[in-house]
């Protein structure tokens, strides 16, 4: 088997071994009695988040703690991701505690979901929640999801309020009319139980009080608690990376030109190795939310105009065209509902990220691949064929016998074409060689 192929193959199995590696590490492990257990949950939720809420639960339940307290400042993420959290919290054998904080933090969107699924409630100062009704992304920009996507998920968030003795109906606005509220409206309305201006604070108030696990009452004894912060397991970390629609786009790309160029110069196995991994890697993260395959079809339409732009240069026109579907597929690719927050940049993030990529990618095919298929259409130049179409004097008389010239310090043999004779001294021009003697022609000032 080739060499190359065979390095290829192999460092492909280590990075793939590496990344099995990380993947698989669920992180560390603690022990110990009257532990809260602190989750925080940071920026978009996506499913590396779910993973390691999830993971988290399960471990303070294994190291029976106290309460897991989950710290909460998002501006809301994936749906799916979402239900899988409050899932898990609902189906906790140990309380949970779900807190905005720190101040000028928010639990919008999703992330009000979350707040309300926890056996107690609590807000900082200076903290807001609400505003989730779902999105849908497309050409339009964010646009309100479909009255039925709106309904379901209306009536869900109002059976998780109602199951934890909140206000149902309050819960029930957040997604069908994005009402916002403080940590004053959020405690006057019955949303949250508990307004704290820290842990200690909160712990402090939360003490003594009885929540219900299961058909269990327990008292919780939080005052004076340690607290153990869990760190985002590596597994999470790139389940969170992967599952983000940016970067899953962007991986996609990636993939589709390494395969690409790898065809267009074998032998290397470099390009295809990596755009091989990268496609595996997207298409993964793909599957960690839903797709639209009408956007992934505009994406391909668009590498393939990209190539006919490189491959019959149409003064880029067809540049233009794959630019156009490669922002619009990328647009509509994410078809599953979001919670975001109407004041989240999370869009605003994604759409210049597409633009840059698009840009980019245009930019790449009309110069840089057209210059390299140009130069790989011509006709190769190597030692003597370098000199074909230069001027030079007859360093002799040159006939159809034979004669001399000199051309970047060397002397060729020489002769003209049947029946012309070129007298010494005459400028000549080189218009073929055979062998080592060049074919020359007078040259006519």
């Amino acid at each position: 088997m080739n060499t190359k192929l065979l390095r290829g193959i192999f460092l492909s199995f280590v990075l793939l071994s590496i990344l099995f590696v990380f993947v698989a590490n669920s992180g560390g492990e603690v022990e110990g009695k009257n532990v809260i257990y602190v989750l925080k949950i940071e920026g978009t939720i996506t499913e590396g988040t779910s993973l390691d809420v999830v993971e988290g639960l399960r471990e303070a339940e294994e190291i029976d703690a106290e309460a897991v307290l989950v710290e909460l400042d998002t501006p809301g993420g994936l749906v799916d991701s979402t239900l899988k959290i409050t899932k898990a919290i609902l189906n906790s054998e140990v309380p949970v505690i779900t807190y905005v904080t720190p101040k000028g933090a928010i639990a919008a969107s999703a992330g009000s979901f979350i707040l309300v699924s926890g056996n107690i409630a609590a807000m900082a100062p200076g903290t807001t929640t609400g505003a989730a009704m779902p999105v849908e992304i497309g050409m339009e920009g964010r646009k309100p999801a479909d009255e039925k996507t709106i309904k379901f998920y209306a009536g869900h968030v109002e059976s998780i309020a109602a199951s934890r003795g909140r206000n149902a109906t309050q819960a029930k606005r957040f997604v069908t009319e994005n009402d916002v509220l403080n940590e004053n409206t959020a405690l006057e309305t019955g949303i949250i139980d508990i307004i704290a201006e820290d842990e200690t604070e909160l712990l402090n108030k939360v003490d003594g009080m009885t929540v219900k696990i299961g058909n269990e009452n327990r008292t919780l004894a939080t005052k004076n608690a340690s607290l153990y912060i869990k760190e985002k397991s590596v597994r999470s970390s790139v389940l969170e990376t992967l599952s983000n629609p940016q970067i899953a786009v962007i991986l996609l790309m990636v993939g589709i030109y390494g395969l690409i160029f790898g065809f267009m110069s074998p032998g290397t196995y470099v390009p295809e190795m990596i755009g091989a991994i990268c496609l595996i890697l997207s298409l993964y993260g793909m599957g960690l939310f839903e797709v639209n395959m009408f956007g992934v079809l505009l994406i391909i339409i668009a590498v393939i105009l990209f190539i006919a732009e490189a491959l019959t240069p149409t003064f880029g026109i067809l540049t233009t065209g794959g630019a156009v579907c490669l922002i619009i597929g990328a647009l509509i690719l994410p078809k599953e509902p979001f919670l975001f927050t109407p004041q989240s940049d999370w869009f605003e993030g994604f759409l210049l990220t597409i633009i840059g990529v698009a840009v980019a990618s245009a930019v790449f095919f009309f110069f840089a691949v057209g210059a390299v298929l140009k130069v790989r259409k011509r006709r190769a130049k190597v030692g003597a064929e370098e000199l074909i179409g230069k001027i030079t004097k007859a360093e002799t008389e040159i006939n159809e016998e034979g004669g001399t010239i000199k051309i970047e310090g060397e002397i060729w043999n020489a002769r003209t074409v049947e029946g012309e004779g070129i007298k010494e001294g005459e400028k000549v021009e080189i218009i073929d060689r055979e062998g080592l003697t060049l074919i020359v022609k007078r040259k006519e000032n």
